[in-house]
């Protein structure tokens, strides 16, 4: 009887524990119902609302000055838009006045949002205005965020667009200067642990993992004063004669610093929705022409270093044309027996056909090469072109005659202001440079600074009594020469299309600033270089003087001064 109340007990007893882990097991099933999938926001919005990530430290990209100081490219914090299109579509909140906001329609924003619902960030607009990012987060839409970042600007805007170039939205890059000298100025990301809260919003730093590292600053040898003055005449010459472009550079012959550099048409980095692609190169070193008349300086400086020429070593151009087996070079008219020196004042292709065809080719060859003609300037500006001049081995005696004028060969504007800068500095030749220099570069001896004396002079009588008159500075010796091109064509040279050119120098007694200008096609009666390009160096050379503290070295003697030697001040007795 006794053993049979035990077993009742415990049998009773072990129902019990039986339906207490049942129950237990039951409650656990159904909690575990109720969080997965009745209540399955509860635990998503939790675990976003304590969750912890690692962001990215943005690095602001190196600034870009001029040789001044003064900002050509500056990167300032802007906000971009972000969101989790997930989140944002199971809100059931109307999208129209985002889609609005961002520019395009409701349902073009849904199917953009649609296609990407996998992704857990998705872009919605770059770099935004204060004022746009105000009143998009003021929709306090769910899912919607945003996040520094750093938007190139350019202060200079086009005028020093082609030089500087520009990045794209995610600072990398693309053109000019910011693409040649990418990897220093763009900086390095860093990156920390934050926590964030449902909204995506950061509550709490936690821990740094990694410091970013700015950009480094970059200092051109571009005076920012003087690109705008040659920005300013470049643009209303080949307005004024409807040319269809038109480049400028200056130089300084010391050390190969460029100190302004324009091309037109130009275009404005801060506003690329308008942005045309061929606005966008840089011709001064991209486009290509025949430099003409401008090589004659050249041909002359062979001559004169071969020693079979004087600068009063006359040469008989009539009866003004000169036969080269089947072609004929002519003059504008028949100047008769005349020096050296006349050639270039005159620009007698007749003259400086017949000089060249007495000259050794490869010793011709060799010259323009060591002049920079055919050669890479050194620049480092992405696209740049060499040029071209066939090796001499490929010459006939027409392209020998055509090439002492300057036909046969290519150049770009910055190749050909190098070339000069040779004449300038004495028969030096320095690689060209966008950097600020800090101290004077070594030069490699192309020519005799004596021959390089000699055609000074030659082209200074272009200036004062020839085709150049128009390039005069008042108080300013002034070195140059003018070449006016008929543009080739594929069969030919068409007879009507021009390149109006000058190239020149300045001040004669100390030469120091050299500049190149080209305007492609002007249109009307005038195209001639002389009255196309060379006021346009004038006008800007002379600013450039000014701005640099270049004294003059044509002043009229005062009655009773004397002048103590060259470049020393004057006493009065």
């Amino acid at each position: 009887m006794i053993i049979r109340e035990s077993e009742q007990v415990y049998h009773g007893r072990r129902w019990l524990v039986f339906s207490l882990l049942g129950g237990c097991m039951a409650v656990l099933l159904w909690r575990a119902v109720d969080l997965q999938i009745v209540h399955q926001d509860f635990l998503r919005d939790h675990g976003d609302a304590r969750s912890v990530r690692v962001v990215s430290i943005p690095a602001h990209r190196g600034m870009i000055t001029d040789r001044n100081g003064e900002p050509l490219a500056i990167s300032t914090p802007v906000q971009s838009i972000w969101t989790m299109p997930r989140r944002l579509l199971d809100s059931d909140q109307d999208l129209a006045p985002l889609a609005g906001l961002l520019g395009m329609e409701e349902k073009q924003l849904l199917t953009l949002l649609g296609e990407r619902s996998g992704r857990e960030f998705v872009y919605l607009k770059r770099h935004t205005e204060p004022d746009l990012e105000q009143k998009i987060m003021a929709l306090n839409l769910p899912g919607v965020y945003r996040q520094q970042e750093y938007r190139r600007y350019y202060p200079a805007a086009e005028v020093a667009g082609h030089v500087v170039g520009f990045t794209n939205v995610d600072d990398e890059g693309q053109e000019g200067l910011e693409l040649a000298y990418d990897d220093w100025l763009k900086g390095t990301p860093g990156a920390k642990r934050v926590l964030k809260d449902r909204l995506g919003r950061v509550v709490e730093n936690i821990e740094s993992i990694e410091a970013s590292d700015p950009g480094r600053n970059l200092q051109l040898s571009i005076d920012l004063r003087i690109q705008y003055l040659a920005y300013r005449e470049l643009k209303l010459a080949v307005a004024q004669h409807r040319a269809r472009s038109g480049s400028l550079v200056l130089m300084d012959a010391r050390n190969g610093e460029v100190l302004a550099m324009v091309s037109q048409p130009s275009y404005n980095p801060n506003n690329r929705s308008v942005m045309e692609s061929d606005h966008v190169r840089n011709r001064s070193i991209t486009d290509v022409f025949e430099p003409g008349s401008t090589m004659k300086p050249f041909t002359i400086a062979a001559a004169l270093e071969s020693g079979l020429y004087r600068p009063d070593t006359f040469i008989d151009t009539s009866p003004g044309f000169y036969r080269v087996g089947e072609h004929t070079i002519r003059d504008l008219r028949n100047y008769g027996s005349i020096d050296v020196a006349a050639v270039i004042r005159h620009s007698s292709n007749v003259g400086a056909s017949k000089i060249a065809m007495s000259l050794e080719p490869a010793q011709l060859w060799n010259f323009l090469t060591g002049v920079g003609f055919g050669q890479p300037t050194g620049s480092g500006f992405p696209g740049e072109s060499n040029g071209k001049l066939n090796g001499y081995n490929s010459w006939s005696d027409v392209e020998l005659a055509t090439l002492s004028f300057g036909y046969g060969l290519s150049v770009t504007a910055l190749q050909l202001a190098q070339a000069y800068s040779v004449l300038a500095a004495d028969g030096e030749l320095r690689p060209v440079t966008v950097l600020k220099t800090r101290q004077e570069p070594a030069g490699v001896r192309s020519m005799s600074a004596q021959t390089a004396g000699h055609v000074q002079r030659m082209m200074q009588a272009v200036v004062t009594n020839g085709t150049g008159k128009l390039a005069a500075i008042n108080g300013y010796k002034v070195a140059g020469k003018t070449g006016t091109v008929h543009k080739s064509t594929r069969g030919g040279y068409a007879e009507h299309r021009y390149l109006s050119l000058f190239a020149g120098m300045v001040p004669l007694s100390d030469p120091r600033l050299v500049m190149v200008v080209m305007v492609d096609e002007p249109s009307g009666d005038q195209y001639f270089g002389g009255q196309v390009a060379a006021p346009v160096f004038s006008r800007v050379m002379s600013g450039a003087l000014r701005l640099m503290n270049i004294p003059p070295d044509d002043l009229p003697s005062l009655p009773g001064q004397v002048i103590a030697g060259h470049g020393e001040s004057g006493t009065v007795h």
